[in-house]
């Protein structure tokens, strides 16, 4: 066989079996992590609709004090009043809790300047997340504040 059509060959396997391997998903644990990372990051955006997209319907924040909507209404409110958010996660634990997982984490959320902010908060999490079709979605977090 000519060199050329192995080199060919070869190729072709290649891209198949990285196309394969791209089109898996990644682990729950994963997942679970991506959704907090992205979630942090829409805060420090002001996107509102992409902080509370990994939140169930039914979402529990903090045993009832705030809803999914709560959540995102205050981050609206805060993106209308010009107020700068910052947010930074620490270490995201996730573990499994038979078929769902909890996810445990620090955040820093900080509001004000750019440079200075003018108020800021570290909460240790707890959230807890469920599959829903081919997703993970948070329904239930609590937080405290640590200082």
């Amino acid at each position: 066989m000519p060199k050329k059509v192995r080199r060919a060959g070869f190729f072709c396997l290649l891209v198949l079996l990285l196309g394969a391997t791209g089109c898996r998903r990644a682990p729950d644990e994963a997942q679970i992590r991506q959704a907090i990372e992205m979630a942090v990051q829409a805060t420090a955006k002001g996107d509102a609709s992409a902080v509370v997209d990994p939140l169930t319907s039914d979402f529990d924040g903090n045993h009832g004090v705030m809803s999914r909507e709560d959540l995102g209404n205050l981050l609206r409110v805060a993106k209308l009043r010009g107020e700068t958010l910052h947010a930074a996660v620490g270490t995201i634990d996730v573990l499994p809790r038979g078929e769902r997982y909890v996810a445990d984490f620090t955040v820093t959320l900080a509001r004000g300047g750019t440079w200075l902010p003018a108020q800021w908060d570290v909460y240790k999490v707890e959230t807890a997340w469920r599959r829903e079709g081919r997703d993970w979605r948070c329904y239930e977090a609590t937080w405290v504040r640590q200082f």
